[in-house]
């Protein structure tokens, strides 16, 4: 474990010069951020009660959602892992004493967290200073920001383990350009990526909550905004552990079948 510990140290603080990315990116999610929220209090205002969720919720899912953008969704990659296959570095890779799938884990969780730390206290700063009702809120007690917190760190897990499968997909298809903007799209959607899940029909979103996509982003920005509490803040949590064991398995399983047959190329 110590290893992946360096390793995961070393891509965080690499992570940390890119400062001048951090801050054009901080603009752009100032300004989706508040875009998002004038939309919906547009249609707010019809009918307050026409909403399942209220609109203080509402708004503290979007703003949380910006707050933690790299950690949550798909369309993060790390291009050092797609290209060492894709020009034959990944050869060097396979003679070196460390488990490559936990190689990758950790570097793409580190590149995510990096990411979030660098551009998510500016966002809540202005998220909490923001006139009402606009204004982000607390969580409700003590025991729902725990709960918050071990979510994130749990759908973390799920998100990096889901993008495994991807990164795993390259030593068949040679690029990712394709199935990515495919896989992108179809998982920040179905994730709460771009409208939450209450607000997707009742079956469907029935579906999609017992499915590894409501265990991403949408059950720590839930339990924030307080739109799950008690047991089902808990059942979800439960759920996210399953998904992510499940997932990391299947990964683990799915890159041993493919270093089998795998043929480097490049020079």
């Amino acid at each position: 474990m110590k290893k992946y510990g360096s390793l995961f140290r070393v891509k965080f603080i690499n992570g940390l010069q890119y400062r001048a990315a951090a801050l054009a990116g901080m603009v752009t999610q100032f300004a989706w951020g508040f875009m998002e929220i004038f939309a919906f209090a547009a249609f707010y205002r019809a009918d307050p009660a026409a909403f399942p969720m209220e609109f203080n919720q509402l708004v503290s899912y979007i703003w949380m959602q910006q707050a933690f953008l790299a950690l949550f969704f798909t369309w993060f990659w790390d291009s050092e892992i797609s290209s060492a296959v894709e020009s034959g570095q990944i050869a060097y890779e396979l003679v070196r004493p460390m488990d490559l799938y936990g190689k990758w884990f950790c570097m793409s969780a580190a590149n995510r967290l990096v990411r979030a730390a660098l551009r998510c206290s500016p966002i809540l700063i202005v998220a909490f200073i923001v006139p009402e009702p606009y204004r982000m809120t607390l969580p409700a007690d003590f025991a729902t920001l725990v709960l918050f917190l071990l979510s994130v760190a749990l759908s973390l897990c799920v998100i990096v383990s889901v993008t495994m499968l991807m990164y795993v997909t390259v030593f068949h298809t040679m690029s990712l350009i394709g199935a990515r903007y495919i896989f992108v799209t179809f998982v920040d959607f179905f994730a709460g990526g771009i409208i939450p899940l209450p607000f997707f029909p009742e079956t469907l979103r029935k579906v999609i909550e017992l499915s590894p996509f409501g265990a991403m982003q949408n059950m720590p920005l839930r339990i924030y905004s307080g739109n799950i509490t008690g047991a089902g803040a808990v059942r979800g949590i439960i759920l996210q552990i399953f998904w992510a064991a499940a997932l990391i398995t299947a990964g683990k399983f799915y890159m041993d079948r493919a270093l089998r047959k795998v043929v480097v190329q490049g020079g």
